[in-house]
């Protein structure tokens, strides 16, 4: 399909700079395909839901990962900033390096915020658009914790063009059931939730169950192809294991609905359902790239956030409720004053039938 198919016009006053607060009180368009619009709110998943119903929250935890400092190089010094967006090893992160060019490989770079002994890595490779390899001499939870101490909550770039990085961001831009280091960007329908909403949820008979995608800085790169033929998917490592897949598929047999808290969820989700058509468990990277005409095995429900024009995530909401459906529900938030992006308000969207689910 034509990536130009997805594109549509959003007002700059839109995006939200902040979330709403409390987190849970922001707003929620429900979207069922050949049905009217519904204008709710957050706590309205109390009688949106089912008892019975299953909720897969992706528990990644995000690690400030945006570092700056200098670049050394015999007497001569520069300033440079990364945003870390996949770690390769216990040692080693794929990066984004500003100003790309200053770097040669092996620099030996000192990174951190003055506030302690820096944190020491080398550039062992150099990529395209500005991607460089770090390896680091700490390892491990070591060199997590050194990340924490010296690093800066990465922002999404549509965030921090206009705003500066608040130390609220620290709070704002992590999940209440964060548990797994290892992300560089939000699972961001999942900031909309407190532990009051969930205990309520869990009060009814709506489970919650945990995956992990460690969710990449690759999720916010433009779409540079004209065809989404063309284009060639970030990867993300991922996570279900083999008594959560029990516990979804026990759900699912008892007439109960997987609702997705995210697309990172359902990313992961989709990717474990797919070589058998049935929901399995799975470890390791993946790479899917869902457009209309995906047929959906696992998730029947999706909670997220308004995302960007001719975005991947995007063409992802379009193919679970159809391109049309999405494009008008769209339309509906931006006349309704709805706050788009990662600290915006978010979406229940109901799956659309595929030709073959019935075959």
């Amino acid at each position: 399909m034509r990536v130009s198919e997805f594109d549509f016009d959003l007002p700059e006053n839109l995006i939200a700079l902040h979330p709403a607060e409390p987190r849970d009180s922001a707003r929620l368009l429900v979207v069922r395909p050949g049905k009217p619009f519904e204008d709710r709110h957050i706590p309205d998943l109390k009688t949106l839901l089912r008892p019975g119903d299953v909720l897969v929250v992706n528990d990644t935890r995000v690690l400030p990962a945006e570092l700056r400092g200098t670049r050394v190089r015999g007497e001569v010094r520069a300033n440079v900033s990364f945003n870390l967006h996949k770690r390769v090893d216990a040692r080693t992160w794929r990066a984004f390096a500003r100003p790309a060019k200053k770097l040669h490989l092996l620099d030996r770079l000192e990174l951190g915020n003055g506030e302690a002994e820096p944190l020491i890595a080398r550039v062992a490779g150099k990529g395209e658009t500005g991607e460089v390899t770090l390896e680091f001499e700490l390892g491990g939870a070591q060199l997590d914790e050194a990340i924490k101490s010296h690093g800066a909550m990465p922002l999404p770039p549509y965030i921090g063009a206009k705003r500066a990085v608040e130390e609220r961001d620290k709070v704002d831009y992590q999940t209440v059931y964060a548990a797994e280091d290892g992300a560089v960007a939000a699972p961001t329908a999942g900031l909309h939730f407190t532990e009051k909403l969930l205990q309520e949820l869990a009060n009814m008979d709506v489970a919650m169950e945990r995956v992990t995608l460690h969710v990449g800085a690759g999720t916010f790169l433009p779409m540079k192809a004209d065809d989404t033929e063309d284009h060639v998917m970030h990867s993300e490592w991922g996570e279900i294991d083999q008594a959560t897949v029990e516990r979804i598929n026990a759900r699912r047999a008892a007439g109960g609905r997987v609702i997705a808290v995210g697309t990172t969820s359902l990313r992961l989700l989709e990717t474990a359902s797919r070589a058998t058509g049935e929901l399995k468990p799975f470890m390791g990277d993946t790479d899917i790239f869902i457009t209309p005409g995906f047929r959906f095995r696992t998730v029947d429900v999706l909670m997220t956030n308004f995302h960007l024009p001719k975005s991947t995530l995007f063409m992802l909401v379009s193919a679970f409720s159809g391109l049309e459906t999405m494009k008008a529900a769209y339309a509906h938030a931006i006349g309704n004053g709805y706050r788009f992006y990662s600290y915006g308000d978010s979406s229940l969207l109901h799956r659309a039938p595929h030709p073959e689910d019935d075959a």
